[in-house]
């Protein structure tokens, strides 16, 4: 359990990343009241989508955006969360209804419990090694699911029906979601700003010479991995509660790493916004293209063609693009104040 005066520490960590940065309850504000403007079912669901990937995007970039580690196997913690939830409601025979939400952090534990093996293996090495040990791990647990009797196999899980209202359903795992959301969002900006956060970076920079500064760096590196599984099962949690049934090659899906890795590098990898946003760009986009088009490959084509764009121009990211084209203009535009006062000053003389 955490000492009270961390606690303290972690509450007022939170609270400034609150104050500092306003634009955020705005947003907050604007995704609360989307249900309430938008009422199509088949929108808010794209809604429930696109908020579990800007959290499994933010809660990625924390360890993979700050260390400098890109795993490739956050799928293992995502399927691992859609597990706990299905196996633990239907072993524990729990009513089908608003209960079932409370499995939910079960699922964001499990995963991170799951996680510290995991990385103890895979953060003994660096970079491109690393990155193939956690795709090779993502397997053995696909691989796992699959053949398991317990898991279902190939057939997977049926989790108890929940017989809400068609024009109701949403929306309470919509805001489930947007609480996941602000959680992943506002712990990565408290990881960002603490010195936790800061040591995290400076392995990124150079992990050797970290080491001889005296961060533990092999302490750190495996408390950022396992503290980025939590939101990630959370969401795993969530999506089989939402879906009703899980299926081994959904929950583990390649193809799940891949899209939130490509939605912080989209955003502005390591920073806090970025994933946040390249996560709302980009699965909205594919969800409203997937049901609009009847041609499944047609997002994938677009999405892509927009991807390469934006490595081409803005190869840092969204966020970082016009981060630094805002500081180059208002240093011009001081510079442009200075050379003025400058020269009335002469005219005075």
């Amino acid at each position: 359990m955490l000492k009270t005066k961390n606690l303290w520490w972690l509450l007022a960590a939170v609270g400034r990343a609150l104050i500092k940065n306003r634009w955020w309850l705005l947003a907050a504000v604007a995704l609360a009241l989307y249900p309430i403007f938008e009422s199509n079912p088949e929108y808010q669901t794209i809604g429930v989508y696109t908020l579990i990937f800007m959290a499994c995007s933010t809660s990625w970039n924390m360890f993979s955006g700050y260390s400098g580690y890109i795993a490739l196997g956050a799928a293992a913690f995502y399927g691992t969360g859609a597990y706990t939830m299905a196996l633990a409601s239907i072993h524990w025979n729990m009513a089908p209804g608003a209960a079932m939400f409370w499995l939910v952090p079960l699922g964001g534990l499990v995963a991170m419990i799951v996680a510290i093996p995991i990385g103890w293996i895979a953060l003994r090495v660096r970079r491109h090694t690393f990155v193939v040990i956690t795709i090779a791990i993502f397997f053995v647990f696909q691989l796992f699911a699959t053949n398991m009797s317990f898991t279902g196999g190939t057939a997977g899980l049926n989790l108890p029906y929940i017989s809400w209202n068609a024009s109701y359903f949403d929306v309470p795992f919509y805001y489930v979601a947007l609480g996941i959301v602000l959680f992943a969002a506002l712990l990565s900006a408290s990881v960002r700003r603490s010195r936790f956060g800061l040591q995290l970076l400076a392995i990124r920079d150079d992990e050797d010479r970290a080491l001889g500064l005296g961060v533990k760096v092999a302490a750190v590196k495996l408390t950022g991995f396992a503290m980025s599984a939590f939101a990630i099962g959370m969401c795993g949690a969530l999506f089989a509660m939402f879906q009703g049934q899980i299926y081994p090659q959904f929950v583990f899906d390649p193809l799940f790493d891949i899209s939130i890795a490509l939605m912080a590098f989209f955003g502005g990898l390591g920073t806090v916004a970025g994933p946040l946003l390249g996560g709302l760009v980009l699965e909205s986009a594919q969800q409203y293209l997937t049901v609009t088009f009847s041609n499944d490959s047609l997002y994938l084509i677009l999405l892509g063609s927009l991807f390469l764009l934006v490595i081409m121009f803005m190869p840092q990211g969204i966020i970082v693009f016009f981060r630094d084209r805002y500081s180059k203009k208002a240093d011009r535009n001081r510079s442009a104040l200075s050379q003025n006062s400058l020269a009335l000053n002469d005219g005075a003389k």
